[in-house]
């Protein structure tokens, strides 16, 4: 069975923790999906589906991120067959794919406190490309010089139509 469910309930505290645990506890818990912001009609906030199953021959919970998984529309975003296809096979594979799905163990949720907030489980970070400062520095001088060079030749120009400053 599943439930689409807003971020909130994956980390609230309180009673919602509680039930959170209960839930991992008696393994009930199958997965968490994150699903793309703008997909439901009124509302521009990202969901999740969480899937309960009884009778689980495993204890382990996988957390799958699909948030940018879509296909952008002019008021909301869509799921196409192949966003929904890439889902469903990570669901039925059940395993670690990188940057964007985790099967964690119940000591691992324990250790979270029960936060079954998905960017604790997968990793999205996408480190960022070095930036060389003395090559921009470089290109910097070079994008002066030839400024310079134009700014000569316009005033140039300007002074042999008569428009010198």
């Amino acid at each position: 069975m599943g439930v689409v469910v807003p971020h909130g309930v994956l980390f609230r505290g309180s009673s919602e923790g509680r039930i959170r645990q209960k839930l991992i506890e008696e393994n009930l818990l199958d997965a968490v999906i994150g699903l793309p912001e703008k997909l439901f009609f009124g509302t521009g906030i990202p969901a999740a589906i969480l899937i309960f199953r009884k009778d689980r021959k495993t204890k382990d919970v996988l957390f799958i991120d699909a948030s940018r998984e879509f296909r952008a529309g002019k008021n909301q975003n869509v799921l196409t067959e192949e966003n929904i296809s890439k889902i469903v096979d990570t669901y039925r594979a059940r395993k670690d794919v990188d940057k964007y799905a985790h099967l964690a163990t119940p000591d691992e949720i324990k250790e979270n406190d029960y936060n079954l907030n998905i960017p604790r489980y997968v990793d999205t970070f996408e480190e960022e490309e070095e930036i060389d400062l003395n090559a921009v520095r470089t290109e910097r001088a070079e994008i002066k010089a030839e400024l310079s060079k134009l700014e000569a030749q316009m005033d140039a120009y300007l002074k042999e139509l008569g428009y010198a400053s």
